[in-house]
């Protein structure tokens, strides 16, 4: 039996003209989507953790509130969300730390806001180890299409991550 007998005795059609290049084209415009949904999912966090560092930092300054309360937010954070890490002390300190170093932050206006934030760690990091001059990543790397963000577990990225495989 050939590929078309097989396919009407399990019920499938045989394939008409085109159909194969058509076939191609909506797989290039599926993974385009959700490629662009990964980066959208990865601006909206990036924008959330600098808040949040921002949060903690003025309200640090301001309010008075210690060092100790880190660890406070990291817990009622974790209840909150049980099934969304990236909330651990050590995370709130980097986020804290992000918003230091980008104070002016600005989804779209800056290329730092379209790194993943793994990316964004390794470059507080070395901020860190070179003093305090602040990198500023090159806009080859913000095209470089990496948009998952290494501790989360939206579904959105995880979809995106199997898309990839």
């Amino acid at each position: 039996m050939n590929r078309d007998t097989n396919r009407m005795a399990s019920g499938l059609a045989p394939r008409p003209p085109g159909y194969a290049e058509w076939l191609t084209d909506l797989k290039t415009r599926i993974h385009t989507a959700q490629q662009r949904a990964a980066l959208a999912v990865n601006r909206e966090l990036m924008l959330l953790y600098w808040q949040l560092g921002r949060d903690i930092l003025e309200r640090q300054s301001q309010v008075g509130w210690g060092a100790g309360i880190i660890d406070q937010i990291s817990r009622d954070l974790r209840v909150a969300f049980p099934d969304m890490k990236g909330f651990s002390r050590s995370n709130l300190k980097y986020m804290r730390a992000f918003a230091e170093a980008w104070p002016d932050f600005a989804i779209g206006q800056q290329p730092v806001g379209q790194l993943p934030w793994g990316h964004n760690l390794v470059l507080l990091t070395k901020l860190k180890t070179a003093g305090n001059a602040r990198p500023m990543p090159s806009a080859r790397s913000t095209m470089a299409g990496h948009a998952t963000c290494w501790f989360c577990t939206s579904s959105s990225v995880a979809w995106n991550a199997k898309a990839r495989r």
